[in-house]
């Protein structure tokens, strides 16, 4: 069986909605985790706008990416954008899709503001993870 890593920093946003949107689009076929240099918590918004579209994050937890074992994984997707992003599982298939960060602790930014922002990062990671599913099925 095939199997996918999403990482970033946190894995509480990007990596994490990744994830389940990952499961969705390449269904049982390919094991699906994601791991971030340094997790915390999986984020609220990023649950309540995958929960917009059907997809269920909240059995999903933040791991460390010292916890997958490079052995298990083929592919390493990292969704960093500006920040530094985690590079493990060297020897592995490596694909880059930079999506900015939408968490912020901004105390301007509303509720309406927010839910836009991870709606922007979840739409683009969908569109990135359909496109990809193209290449890797290629492969």
């Amino acid at each position: 069986m095939r199997s996918i890593v999403f990482l970033c920093v946190r894995n509480s946003a990007r990596s994490q909605m990744a994830e389940g949107l990952g499961r969705a689009i390449f269904g049982g076929d390919v094991r699906i985790q994601s791991a971030g240099s340094e997790p915390s918590h999986v984020n609220p918004w990023a649950v309540e706008v995958c929960r917009e579209i059907g997809i269920d994050l909240t059995g999903q937890t933040s791991k460390f990416v010292g916890t997958i074992d490079p052995d298990s994984v083929d592919t390493v997707i990292r969704l960093c954008d500006e920040e530094v992003c985690p590079v493990s599982l060297s020897d592995k298939q490596h694909y880059y899709v930079p999506i900015e960060d939408s968490a912020s602790d901004d105390p301007s930014l509303g509720r309406e503001q927010m839910l836009a922002r991870f709606r922007r990062a979840r739409d683009e990671i969908k569109e990135q993870l359909a496109s990809l599913a193209a290449i890797l099925d290629r492969a």
